[in-house]
């Protein structure tokens, strides 16, 4: 996978929904993933040729498990690399959740906590957008999450104000495939491994075993998910009719 497609699908998604703006300070929540490490490079190469002039940063959320220590320095050296300066924020959200509260269902809770350190972080850096690396992969297993074990048809929005910080965020990578960021990642940029007890054994990750089944009997299935949640004009559920009950013979 070459990064100009990556940057081609990126750049679409960025206008489409007017993500970036001259003037903005953008901060990248940077796990080490290979999700949000690709999403810095892409926004870092983006940067170079943008009609947008824009600040851009990366911050990474140290969970600290404990017992257990992550080596951010692969981290560092891409940042420098990339011209991009580097905040890691110290938290104790791993020692919370599994030594404290022994959380059976962990991630929820833990997602929440992440992203309110990234926030706030990027907050008293005086940043007012946050990038998170999010692919169309994601938007379409927890619009099945939120679906099988919510009982509502839901998933998370390619741009969104949050009034409580006054800070906007983004999901650039919002039209990537996450097959195509994965043939990227691999030997192109440096992957920092979770050591979360609970990798790999979430509903989400049941989720993906789900629609994998179902690709073997319909090859295309995320692409029919995907066409249908972002083509609104195909919407066509109860709601709809509730104005027109009265006019139906």
């Amino acid at each position: 996978m070459e990064l100009q497609k990556l940057l081609s699908g990126m750049r679409k998604a960025v206008t489409d929904y007017k993500m970036i703006k001259n003037g903005d300070r953008i901060a990248v929540g940077l796990s080490g993933g290979k999700d949000s490490v690709t999403l810095l490079k892409l926004l870092a190469s983006y940067k170079r040729f943008a009609p947008e002039q824009f600040d851009l940063i990366a911050i990474t959320v140290d969970i600290s498990f404990t017992g257990k220590t992550t080596d951010f320095a692969p981290l560092q050296k891409l940042c420098d690399d990339l011209d991009v300066p580097l905040y890691i924020e110290k938290t104790e959200i791993g020692e919370i959740i599994f030594d404290v509260r022994k959380e059976t269902n962990p991630c929820a809770l833990c997602s929440k906590m992440r992203k309110g350190a990234l926030y706030n972080k990027a907050v008293a850096l005086n940043f007012n957008k946050v990038a998170l690396g999010h692919h169309r992969d994601d938007m379409l297993d927890t619009l099945l999450l939120s679906l099988f074990y919510e009982g509502r048809l839901s998933t998370f929005a390619p741009k969104s104000y949050l009034d409580r910080t006054n800070l906007t965020m983004i999901r650039p990578m919002m039209y990537l495939r996450e097959c195509d960021i994965n043939a990227y990642a691999k030997g192109n940029l440096p992957i920092v491994k979770s050591c979360c007890p609970a990798n790999q054994n979430t509903k989400r990750e049941e989720i993906k075993d789900i629609i994998r089944d179902l690709q073997q009997k319909i090859p295309n299935v995320r692409e029919m998910m995907f066409t249908a949640l972002t083509h609104p004009e195909r919407y066509n559920l109860f709601d709809k009719y509730i104005d027109q009950i009265d006019t139906i013979l």
